[in-house]
């Protein structure tokens, strides 16, 4: 994120709200009083150790699973459709019988009356699929793509409603590196872009090299049950240099506060 883009994000009202949640998994406490506020316009990673409860956050922003106590809002409003949202998981998760513009068409076939998507829609889709660099592929079933090709569609997917908050849950984790990292930036570049409504990230990983080179802000989880252990913020500029010393500073600095909650 560029500067002024940061002191935008700085000023901007909140996106998502977390006060005082708590979860619990029947005797088992998975969150227990966490409060965090994501701002419009951040890109936040949420780091811990692994069980700590970071994709079960995920999943109660999304409205996927309920809280047991304290309260989630997105937009100043307390559930999930007030804000355009998705979510994209580790696994691509597509439906083998249908190709790879198909899948990217589902959630608009969930959300149109009768399951009919127009011209319109499919235009739309050709040129997400075109944004994340698979045009060629669109005829293309899962098992004729590889696993960065298939994350592809899954992001391509993510992003056909338009959101404005797109929740990950380490979506590149089982990926090599390089086509992870070149993910990456296709996911900063289309984040960026003045010309998409997505205004906010919020992604889950276990790497804190990716954390830090894409993040504006890392939320550091303590082991469970989740609390706040520290916020860490990065300022650094687009595109960052791993090698600078000021992001080995920000990388030594959340590994000692992950690995003192490990």
């Amino acid at each position: 994120m560029s500067a002024v883009l940061a002191h935008v994000a700085a000023l901007a009202p909140p996106c998502i709200e977390v006060e005082r949640l708590g979860v619990r998994f029947g005797a088992l406490s998975v969150i227990e009083d966490l409060s965090i506020t994501i701002r419009q316009h951040e890109f936040v990673s949420l780091l811990g150790p692994s069980g700590c409860g970071k994709s079960t956050l995920l999943r109660i922003i999304a409205g996927l699973i309920p809280a047991a106590s304290g309260t989630v809002r997105l937009g100043g409003q307390p559930n999930a459709a007030a804000l355009r949202l998705s979510i994209m998981f580790q696994k691509p998760l597509l439906l083998p019988w249908r190709t790879a513009l198909e899948n990217v068409l589902l959630p608009l076939e969930i959300e149109r009356e009768g399951g009919k998507t127009s011209s319109l829609d499919v235009a739309r889709a050709e040129r997400i699929v075109a944004r994340v660099r698979l045009q060629g592929f669109e005829g293309a079933y899962p098992h004729q793509l590889s696993g960065g090709m298939q994350q592809r569609v899954a992001l391509a997917r993510a992003l056909i409603s338009d959101p404005e908050v797109l929740l990950l849950d380490e979506p590149f984790g089982a990926l090599d590196e390089m086509t992870r990292d070149a993910l990456n930036q296709e996911l900063l570049r289309i984040w960026r872009s003045e010309n998409a409504r997505l205004k906010t990230v919020v992604m889950v990983t276990h790497s804190i090299q990716e954390a830090v080179s894409m993040s504006d802000r890392i939320v550091v989880l303590a082991a469970r049950p989740a609390r706040l252990r520290q916020a860490v913020d990065v300022s650094l500029p687009h595109p960052r240099d791993c090698d600078s010393a000021e992001f080995s500073r920000i990388q030594g600095r959340v590994r000692q506060l992950v690995r003192s909650e490990a």
